[in-house]
C-alpha cells in the first residue's frame, strides 16, 4: 500500500513537475501536507465543481469543504487507482450532496447567472466561457450528467450510482443535455 502520491504540478515555465503528497500526513492533519495536496487539486477540482454547480461561489465552497474533510476522508480511500480521480469522485459527491440539500430547503440559487471561466492555456477563454454560459443554462439533473459523462468520462452506470437514478435515465438526460447545448451554442458560435 502506497504512503505517498505523485501529483503533477505547473512550475513558472509551465512545465509540469512531480510533488510528493504524503496521505498519511494529510490523515494526521498536518497542514503542510494539506497545503500542497490543494495546491496540486484545488484548480483541477475547482474546474469540477464550478461545471457541476454553474456557480463560482458555490463551487469555491465545495472544494473548501472537500479540504476540510479531507484528513476524515481518507480514513476510507483504500489508495487503489489515482488519487486525483478519487478526490474528483469526492468532490462530486459533495458537489451533488450540496445541490440536492439546497433543493429540499427551498433556497433561490443564482446558478443561472453564469460566471466568467478562468482563463486555462490550453484553451480560448472567450469560447470556454460560453460553454460555461450554456452548462448553466441547463436544468442541474441534465448539468449534473452532461458534465459527469462528457466531461468527466464517467459511464452512465457510474452516474446512475451517483445520481441515484436509472442507467436508462442517465442516457436520455445526456441526449437532451446534448440537444439544449448544441441548440444554444449553434446560435452563438
Amino acid at each position: 500500500m502506497s504512503h505517498s502520491v505523485s501529483s503533477s504540478l505547473p512550475d513558472p515555465n509551465g512545465q509540469r513537475s512531480a510533488t510528493l503528497i504524503s496521505l498519511p500526513a494529510i490523515r494526521a492533519g498536518d497542514p503542510d501536507a494539506l497545503a500542497a495536496c490543494y495546491r496540486a487539486h484545488a484548480p483541477t477540482l475547482m474546474a469540477l465543481a464550478l461545471r457541476l454547480t454553474a456557480s463560482r461561489q458555490d463551487a469555491e465552497d465545495i472544494v473548501h469543504d472537500v479540504f476540510v474533510g479531507l484528513p476524515e476522508a481518507l480514513a476510507r480511500y483504500d489508495e487503489r487507482g489515482q488519487f486525483g480521480a478519487w478526490i474528483g469522485r469526492v468532490t462530486t459527491r459533495v458537489a451533488l450532496m450540496r445541490q440536492r440539500q439546497v433543493r429540499q430547503r427551498g433556497d433561490v440559487s443564482l446558478a443561472g447567472i453564469a460566471e466568467p471561466a478562468t482563463s486555462t492555456p490550453e484553451g480560448d477563454p472567450l469560447l470556454q466561457e460560453k460553454v460555461l454560459q450554456a452548462l448553466a443554462t441547463l436544468t442541474p439533473p441534465l448539468r449534473h450528467v452532461f458534465v459527469l459523462r462528457v466531461i468527466e468520462g464517467y459511464s452512465h452506470a457510474e452516474i446512475a450510482g451517483l445520481l441515484e437514478i436509472s442507467t436508462n435515465t442517465s442516457e436520455v438526460r445526456l441526449h437532451r443535455a446534448v440537444q439544449q447545448l448544441r441548440r444554444l451554442l449553434e446560435a452563438v458560435v
